[in-house]
């Protein structure tokens, strides 16, 4: 198993919108030749925001050991890039649930400089899974409970600019 930060949070009920869960800084081996964060690291950042939303709602059971085996797995991902990373840069992530169903969601990040400007975007689409059986299958109890929890907070937020896009040439 990969090694990695947990980005573990108690859920206190309190929801912000949107949800600051992770906070890091750019290591020296996700940088690349141009002297910036890599292209594929921002999904090595936004998936350090996927595991802090999920630990957060399923705690306390926060370890894949702990949940049994009833997880997630990344079906689709979109990233825009607006912004640089360097080495050494703090950044954080905001997290806001745009939607969900009984067996999947979509998270949206924006990644954020340390002047709080947007280095990037990644919009996520996840699906229930059991590590088990291999196959997809509908969020627990909890998990439901919380995601409906947050997603009334989070729709106040309103849909964000670069949520549902699609790769086009044409100017939006």
């Amino acid at each position: 198993m990969l090694v990695t930060e947990t980005f573990l949070h108690d859920w206190t009920g309190e929801i912000a919108a949107p949800c600051r869960l992770v906070e890091n800084i750019v290591k020296p081996e996700w940088v690349d030749e141009f002297q910036h964060l890599n292209m594929a690291h921002y999904l090595t950042i936004c998936d350090q925001a996927n595991w802090a939303f999920w630990n957060w709602i399923n705690a306390p059971l926060q370890t894949i050991a702990q949940r049994a085996g009833h997880e997630y797995v990344i079906v689709e991902n979109h990233v825009t890039y607006s912004g640089e990373l360097a080495e050494g840069d703090r950044f954080a992530i905001e997290t806001q649930l745009t939607d969900f169903d009984d067996k999947r969601m979509i998270i949206f990040h924006r990644v954020l400089d340390s002047d709080f400007g947007l280095s990037a975007t990644n919009e996520v689409k996840l699906l229930g899974f059991n590590l088990e059986s291999r196959r997809p299958e509908t969020w627990s109890p909890l998990v439901a409970e919380r995601l409906s929890l947050i997603l009334g907070r989070h729709q106040d937020l309103g849909r964000p600019e670069q949520s549902g896009q699609a790769i086009a040439l044409k100017k939006r």
